[in-house]
Formats: C-alpha cells, sequence, structure tokens
C-alpha cells in the first residue's frame, strides 16, 4: 500500500495525525515471558495494514520458552490502537500493545495479553473489573560495572553507600536526579503519572511510584516502562537492572503488586474496601485465595534462578532483608506475602519481582482471588509480628525448581493457562534451574575444595 486509498477513514485519519508528528514508523508490540517487548518495524503507512494483522511472527522459542522450530506455525499480531504511544525518547516510532492470534482464529497459548484478557472476562462473568498498581524497583549504575575486575555495582552517587542504609537519602536521590527526571516526564508523556521517585535500601537501587490503571492498561503500560528505563539509562550513559538480586549482599528488587477490585457495573464501588473504609469480606477471600496458590503463584511472580535469592529472611552480613518470605498476611508486615496496606484499598502481593511478567502474575493473582471470593475461604489470623522465624508458617518456594513443581501440581494452573503453556513454561524453567544447579561456584571450592 503506497497510498492511504481506500482505508477506513478511522485508520487514515490516525496515519496522517502521526505522520504530521513526524512518526515514521510503528511497531505491533508483544511481551515475551521475561516481559521484554519484541516487534517488528514497519513504516507509518502502513499503520492500516498493521491495525488489521499484517505482521506475522514465529514466536517460539524466541517467546522465552519452548523450542525454536523452523516449521512452526506463524501467529499474527493484532494490536490494540487504544495503547498507541509515541515513544518519548525516540519520537519516528509509535508502539501499540498487540494480542497474538493462530491461523485457527484462537488466541495463541503463549500469548501473555491474551491469557489475562481471558481472566478478566472471567471476573466480569463475577461482575467485578480489575486494577493494578506496580511499585517497580531497580538499580542505577555505571557501566564499568560489567568490566572483569569489578566486582559489584558500581553506583552512580558517590554517597550511595551511606551507612546503614542509603533509603530514602536525599543526597544519594539528587545524584541520579537527571535519570529520575527524564523518566518521569517520558511516564508522564505515555499516560503513566508518576507522583514520587525515591532510594531503596540497596547501594544505587531506585524506586519510581506512579498512579494505578486498569489491570490490562497497566500491564501494557508496565512492559513500556521496563524499555523506557533501559533506553533512559543509555541517553545518561548508565545501566539499569531488573534482575531481582545482582549481588549477595545488596537488598533484592520487588514489584508488589497492588490489586484492587471494583464493580464492573459502577466502577466507583470498591470490593475490598466498605463504607467505613473496613476491609470487606471478599477482601480476606481473595486474600485467602492468593496464599492458597502461593506455591504455584511464586513460579511466575519470582520466574528466575536468581528471584530465589531475593527471598531469604537474611542478606549474608545477617542482617533483615526485608523480604517477603512466609505464606501469610499482614496490614503492616513487610515480611508477608501478602499486605492489606492501610493508605490503599488493594491488596498487595509483596513476593512479584521485576523481572516477572506483568500479565502473566496478574492472570494467575486474579485467578486464585476470584476462587477465594468464589468459595468464601478464609485467610485465617493476619500476622502482626515478624514471621521469618516461625516455624508455624509456611514459607514461598526456596528454589525455582520447588516453585515449579508447585505450578506444574496446582489444579488453578490448568484453569489459567493451557497445556501447551504449562508443558513449555515447565520443561524451560527445569532446564533453567538444572543448569544453574549444575555449576560448580567459587564458594564452593574455597569451602570444600581443601577441606575434604
Amino acid at each position: 500500500m503506497d497510498t492511504l486509498q481506500n482505508i477506513k477513514t478511522e485508520d487514515k485519519n490516525l496515519t496522517e495525525s502521526l505522520m504530521k508528528k513526524g512518526v515514521k514508523y510503528t511497531m505491533a508490540s508483544w511481551t515475551d515471558m521475561l516481559g521484554r517487548s519484541r516487534a517488528k518495524s514497519n513504516t507509518i503507512k502502513r499503520l492500516p495494514e498493521i491495525l488489521s494483522g499484517f505482521t506475522r511472527y514465529t514466536p517460539r522459542g524466541i517467546n522465552g520458552i519452548g523450542e525454536m522450530n523452523p516449521v512452526e506455525e506463524e501467529v499474527t499480531a493484532i494490536p490494540d490502537p487504544s495503547t498507541l504511544a509515541v515513544l518519548p525518547w525516540d519520537k519516528r516510532f509509535a508502539w501499540m500493545a498487540a494480542d497474538m492470534w493462530s491461523d485457527k482464529g484462537e488466541p495463541f497459548e503463549l500469548c501473555p495479553r491474551s491469557i489475562l484478557k481471558k481472566q478478566i472476562s472471567e471476573a466480569k462473568k463475577l461482575g467485578y473489573s480489575a486494577t493494578l498498581g506496580i511499585e517497580p524497583e531497580f538499580y542505577l549504575f555505571r557501566p564499568e560495572s560489567l568490566n572483569e575486575n569489578a566486582n559489584e555495582l558500581i553506583p552512580i552517587s558517590t554517597s550511595a553507600k551511606v551507612a546503614p542504609s542509603p533509603a530514602y537519602d536525599v543526597e544519594t536521590k539528587l545524584d541520579a536526579a537527571n535519570f529520575l527526571d527524564t523518566m518521569t516526564d517520558y511516564m508522564n508523556e505515555i499516560g503513566l503519572e508518576a507522583y514520587a521517585f525515591s532510594t531503596e535500601g540497596g547501594v544505587g537501587q531506585y524506586e519510581i511510584d506512579f498512579y494505578y490503571r486498569d489491570i490490562l492498561e497497566m500491564s501494557d503500560k508496565m512492559s513500556l516502562v521496563r524499555l523506557m528505563a533501559h533506553q533512559v539509562a543509555k541517553e545518561h550513559n548508565l545501566m539499569v537492572t531488573f534482575m531481582p538480586k545482582p549481588y549477595d549482599n545488596l537488598w533484592g528488587s520487588g514489584a508488589h503488586f497492588n490489586m484492587g477490585l471494583y464493580s464492573s457495573a459502577d466502577p466507583s464501588l470498591n470490593i475490598f474496601r466498605d463504607e467505613n473504609k473496613k476491609w470487606t469480606r471478599e477482601a480476606y477471600s481473595f486474600t485467602a485465595g492468593v496464599l492458597r496458590h502461593a506455591h504455584a503463584i511464586t513460579a511466575i511472580a519470582n520466574p528466575l534462578v536468581n528471584s530465589y535469592k531475593r527471598l531469604t529472611p537474611r542478606l549474608v552480613d545477617g542482617s533483615v532483608s526485608w523480604a517477603p518470605i512466609k505464606i501469610s498476611y499482614g496490614p503492616n508486615n513487610r515480611s508477608c506475602m501478602v499486605r492489606l496496606p492501610e493508605n490503599r484499598p488493594a491488596i498487595e502481593n509483596r513476593s512479584v519481582d521485576p523481572a516477572a511478567n506483568t500479565y502473566l502474575v496478574s492472570a494467575f493473582m486474579l485467578a486464585a482471588g476470584l476462587e477465594g471470593i468464589r468459595e468464601e475461604l478464609d485467610p485465617g489470623k493476619e500476622a502482626d509480628y515478624l514471621t521469618y522465624d516461625r516455624s508455624d508458617i509456611p514459607q514461598l518456594p526456596r528454589t525455582l525448581l520447588e516453585a515449579v513443581e508447585a505450578f506444574e501440581k496446582d489444579p488453578l494452573t490448568y484453569e489459567v493457562f493451557s497445556q501447551g503453556f504449562i508443558t513449555d513454561y515447565v520443561n524451560t524453567k527445569k532446564a533453567e534451574w538444572e543448569e544453574a544447579h549444575l555449576q560448580v561456584t567459587d564458594w564452593e571450592r574455597k569451602k570444600y575444595l581443601l577441606y575434604f
């Protein structure tokens, strides 16, 4: 198509509007299992064709799970025009979130966005709509950290190692102000209003806070935010990582999920808080559902071998990690998996880390919570004490293998994901764990080589 003739008026108008803004390329983007954006780029004149399903992919294997197959079936990307955003850091490109469809006219079973949309439909059947807020933490560091002789991340701030912790330290934050300022500007441009940023407990660790959105919209924007952070870091000659635990004695990075539930008939009616701002029966039952399936959810919410280096009660120096490791809940208890925060009408899952695919975690957590409501589950007594050393409270999986085995056994897994997805995900993650487990580390040699 070399002209804009014989196409729908709204598509033609959108294309012409973007061309006037200087946009030259468009992307129908999908996320792989690791939450990374994937897409071809097409010239802007092809936008009407892109909207009707012009772009095709062979995503299995490339998608992060399964094996690449040169004769595999192609899938079609159908973008959602309501998600269109001109990339703030490179206005030549317009980005859209896309669903992946098979040639059979069905959602592609490895499409994270389609998996979430299925659970959104289930919520709607019960009269609910869901919202999501995320608190992603990340490390910002200098590229020299990747030199062969570097044994730690080199923070951009000379004051980042302030004792006992750089958390909330103003000088450390101001040293990163250029990066943080650019990020907040760009986030606002894509409709994700950032209202705060701060340093966290790790040396070079930061967090940007932004307002919650509809669960699908937030999942779309989160995949774009992760891409944005890497691009903004490059603009400032820095690097950023969402790896859950970069070094053994650094704090782990979380991405706490704050899920809200509203009436689909009346979006102003919050299901989790009553008119007196007290937690409702539905809030406790939703919490109970999440706790019931905690082991299986962990395989999706903490998808890397490295994720489980974060889910420990203490760092190597013996200091408290602040990580949520116990399958319990509390009002202001950060040692629990689930928190019922006092300042917002949402259930906070603190176990999720920033390496997780937002769509997949959202789908599984929502399904678990809805099951809790349907069955009127009781989460038991809340924990208002440090749970780390309590043997009577079950613990989240300690390894990726343990989590994946629980994922494979949980009946809810088979309601949220297809058999093909489950088979590919389980096989891929077991292989990842085995690859890591087979490595003989320097720690092992120092500990055992001469002694034995």
